[in-house]
């Protein structure tokens, strides 16, 4: 069997309390051997890291730039303080989920750039990666790295900008997280990149319980008689990598071990986690 790596889960999420381990069952036995939990605010820096450490798998801390209007300086110290605390920890995998988001209106731009900024000097001095939240917000984000000449590189999850931004951060040692977007024939751009990208800046992900595949993408009509979108998991993403495979001309296999071993690269203290 392929061995996967979901380098973007959201596993502490209310959505997966009635049936967190099943939905570990299930990733397992699709051969998904590791997945990547990210905080999203101070508050769930202790869940997110004792979840990894209960199921074996990695985590990263930091706060979500739409998290942030509810955060204070404060928060900024105690991720200093857990990175401090923690910084050794194998299973800390990266700074993260950390970014700009210019989708989501109220969300004060100053404010974001302020926290995102902090906590890249943050991880620039634990000597981690960084996950990044990249919503209309490409440009921004790179500027933000080269302003704190940030070289220990990391993800850019999500990855939905131009080809010349895709570039810029290969360029500066990302790698590109692509998920259940690629799966829908309508994500034209994106499914280019994926297409025509280096193959080492490829990583897959699923952002599970959000980005569902199109198999589980709940259109408009359907929401309006069963509100909210479709739960997505990580057990989803081998299926999600066949679009993947497709476009780049790969076997499943093929797939799986150039996506895992780019994750290794992204975020190097994966490779050590399975001799724990």
């Amino acid at each position: 069997m392929a061995v996967w790596i979901d380098t973007h889960c959201h596993l502490d999420a209310a959505e997966f309390d009635a049936d967190r381990d099943a939905v570990v069952a299930r990733a397992r036995a699709t051969g998904v051997t590791q997945i990547v939990i990210p905080a999203v605010a101070a508050g769930n820096f202790d869940t997110v890291r004792l979840l990894a450490i209960r199921q074996g798998f990695s985590y990263a801390l930091g706060i979500h730039p739409l998290c942030v209007m509810g955060a204070g300086a404060g928060d900024l110290d105690r991720l200093a303080e857990a990175l401090d605390t923690h910084g050794i920890d194998p299973r800390l995998v990266a700074v993260g989920e950390i970014g700009l988001d210019y989708f989501v209106p109220g969300i004060a731009p100053d404010t974001q750039q302020h926290f995102y900024v902090e906590q890249l000097k943050l991880a620039k001095r634990a000597g981690l990666p960084v996950l990044l939240h990249v919503r209309r917000s490409a440009d921004k984000l790179l500027a933000g790295l080269r302003r704190v000449d940030f070289a220990h590189g990391g993800i850019a999850h999500a990855f939905n900008g131009s080809e010349q931004q895709a570039q810029a951060f290969i360029d500066l040692g990302f790698k590109l997280g692509f998920g259940g977007t690629l799966t829908f024939d309508r994500s034209l751009q994106i499914r280019r990149i994926a297409a025509t990208v280096p193959e080492s800046a490829l990583v897959m992900e699923t952002d599970a319980p959000d980005i569902p595949p199109h198999w589980l993408y709940k259109t408009a009509a359907l929401r309006e008689a069963e509100p909210g979108q479709a739960r997505n998991e990580s057990a989803e993403l081998p299926r999600i990598a066949q679009s993947l495979a497709e476009l780049r001309g790969w076997t499943l296999e093929q797939t799986a071990a150039i996506t895992s071993a780019n994750a290794r690269a992204a975020l190097p203290r994966l490779g050590a986690l399975s001799s724990l």
